[in-house]
């Protein structure tokens, strides 16, 4: 029987590369590990990136920077700030961010897709994902990818991004219109980062993620020999900020740790302990053979204190001190 499709995004394919056991808690373990409280970057990348995305679906009329700066206040997130000055600090910041961006913006230059999604397949995988703007500029499309981390961006992040690459791909393929440039806009520098890509070199962020996309199968193939097939992927319960949290961050957040295979038990029964003060029960992973744990094998290191899972993984809570929710933000 031929191999079915291995089912991707570009996130699946590189949180196998950053952590292997990160990536087994997050795309199969059911129900999934507890993860740690909410980050603070993360909300303000996932509050900029709602607001820009809702500015352009305004009337042309009211695409000004005050509607921007409206947009990101009324859906603002408050999850992971010391307290509520900090919050209000950064919300100040962050609608000076989107006005300013969109002060820059031709409000009648609709672009192509906003939050767009868009898929391909090959014989080896099915990848998806969700572009935050897709212009036409001439004959020719461009995926353009929104930063709001503290990071300034080099021209080398656009080149060796899987994920844009795979945008560019995909949104050829299903357009069929000719897309080679990728864009990141970084907000806080007002820097445009662009790279245009080649046939080849589009050919060969694709030809690695078939072959990311074959170990993670694998992998996956034999999970479900052992542990069963995998249930749906919970959703957090963060609300707004599960919206984007996992894409509009800055690389701290991104984490790279994973978890071992040490559940705790409490009065909520095996592989849970229960919350104190009314809080949600915890999840620990599920026990797991050392075999199965050596093909998730957890990928230690500085980056482990930013990992959502890391109260679960004892060689990242080893090999990083543990971060504030709000460590990342740029002070």
């Amino acid at each position: 029987m031929p191999r079915r499709l291995y089912s991707c995004t570009p996130s699946r394919l590189n949180a196998w590369l950053d952590c292997r056991r990160r990536y087994r808690f997050t795309y199969l373990d059911r129900p999934q590990p507890s993860k740690g409280p909410g980050w603070a970057h993360n909300s303000v990348g996932a509050s900029v990136h709602n607001a820009l995305a809702a500015w352009w679906r305004e009337p042309y009329e009211r695409r000004t920077p005050l509607t921007a700066a409206i947009l990101l206040t009324n859906g603002w997130i408050t999850e992971g700030f010391r307290d509520a000055d900090q919050s209000a600090q950064w919300l100040g910041r962050a609608r000076d961010l989107v006005s300013g961006y969109v002060g820059t913006l031709d409000p009648s230059d609709d672009p192509v897709g906003v939050e767009r999604t868009v898929a391909t397949r090959t014989k080896i995988i099915a990848v998806s994902g969700r572009i935050d703007r897709l212009d036409r500029r001439g004959d020719e499309l461009v995926v353009v990818d929104y930063k709001t981390g503290r990071r300034p961006l080099t021209q080398d992040d656009a080149r060796s991004s899987l994920a844009l690459a795979i945008y560019a791909i995909a949104a050829s393929r299903m357009m069929r219109t000719p897309c080679h440039s990728v864009e990141l806009h970084h907000l806080p520098t007002g820097e445009i980062i662009e790279w245009r890509h080649t046939e080849e070199s589009l050919a060969r962020h694709l030809g690695r993620a078939e072959e990311v996309g074959v170990e993670a199968a694998t992998a996956d193939e034999r999970y479900r020999e052992v542990m069963g097939a995998p249930g749906p992927v919970r959703a957090r319960s963060s609300g707004a900020a599960s919206v984007r949290a996992s894409r509009a961050t800055s690389d701290p957040g991104s984490g790279t740790a994973g978890s071992g295979g040490l559940g705790t038990t409490g009065s909520g029964g095996p592989g849970t302990t229960a919350g104190s003060g009314g809080e949600r029960p915890q999840v620990g992973p599920p026990a797991i053979s050392s075999e199965l744990d050596a093909v998730f094998a957890p990928n230690p290191g500085p980056i482990c204190g930013w990992c959502d899972f890391r109260r679960h993984c004892p060689e990242g809570m080893a090999a990083a001190p543990e971060r504030r929710p709000w460590d990342a933000l740029a002070e």
